[in-house]
């Protein structure tokens, strides 16, 4: 019986030594992996993100991911409303849709919109009125509007500030603009542009759900920034309550 329970006795040493062998490699597998990939982000890193608090990267990301749905969606509308772009007088979509986008981030005025800008443009472009290249002068007043927004600024440093007011406003106009898409008739009672269709061949929602991953980015910044805004208060706060003195340097 000695002989037995000595032999399940280191049997279980055996196994348990493996365990702790096979766990071991596979952390050290798994640091090293960590290691390759921190080296590889850090050396992508730019040299202006070390002005960036995680906050300020985090809106520089969203602004940009949200400007790519917004070209992305005018591709899509393009594609859907060909007489539009035509109304440009570019030779093609493409160069219209260039236009748009260097208009937007160059902060320039659209020559179709006269100076009308924002919420004014957007305003303009869904007016029955308007008789230019609708697509364009829509995607462009929602671009001019996010940037408003976000301080007028598509990247975001320590120095700058966020209002969460605005950004979360600008969520709640393109929920509205979306919807305002989607239902908004000419003198004929036509759409002025096609975007989403449910019919019985199927369905594309594809434009709804664009819209809708702008709209979640910008609530998600507009929390976290009142989170930080909110933590600085409480911060201040909570050194007067401890009767500490705030560093100098």
């Amino acid at each position: 019986m000695v002989g037995v329970s000595h032999f399940f006795y280191v049997h279980r040493s055996v196994r348990a030594t493996l365990a702790v062998g096979t766990l071991m490699l596979c952390a050290a597998g798994c640091t090293r992996q960590d290691g390759r990939d921190m080296a590889t982000q850090f050396s992508e890193t730019r040299p202006q993100e070390f002005f960036q608090t995680s906050v300020d990267r985090m809106a520089t990301l969203a602004m940009h991911d949200n400007l790519e749905s917004l070209y992305l969606l005018m591709n899509k509308l393009y594609a859907r409303n060909p007489a539009e772009w035509r109304k440009s007088g570019f030779i093609d979509a493409r160069a219209a849709e260039r236009n748009v986008r260097n208009a937007i981030e160059q902060r320039t005025a659209l020559a179709q919109l006269g100076n009308r800008r924002d919420l004014a443009a957007l305003s303009y472009a869904l007016s029955p009125e308007f008789l230019g290249d609708r697509v364009g002068a829509f995607i462009y007043a929602i671009g001019s509007m996010l940037v408003t927004a976000h301080g007028g600024r598509l990247e975001f440093f320590m120095t700058d500030q966020i209002n969460p007011t605005f950004v979360s406003n600008a969520a709640r106009n393109i929920e509205k603009a979306t919807w305002l898409l989607s239902q908004r008739q000419n003198a004929n009672g036509e759409l002025m542009l096609f975007s989403n269709e449910i019919s019985e061949e199927g369905s594309n929602l594809s434009f709804a759900t664009e819209f809708g991953k702008i709209v979640a980015r910008l609530d998600l910044l507009a929390q976290m920034l009142d989170e930080r805004y909110r933590r600085i208060g409480l911060n201040y706060a909570q050194s007067l309550l401890f009767l500490n003195f705030l560093p100098v340097q």
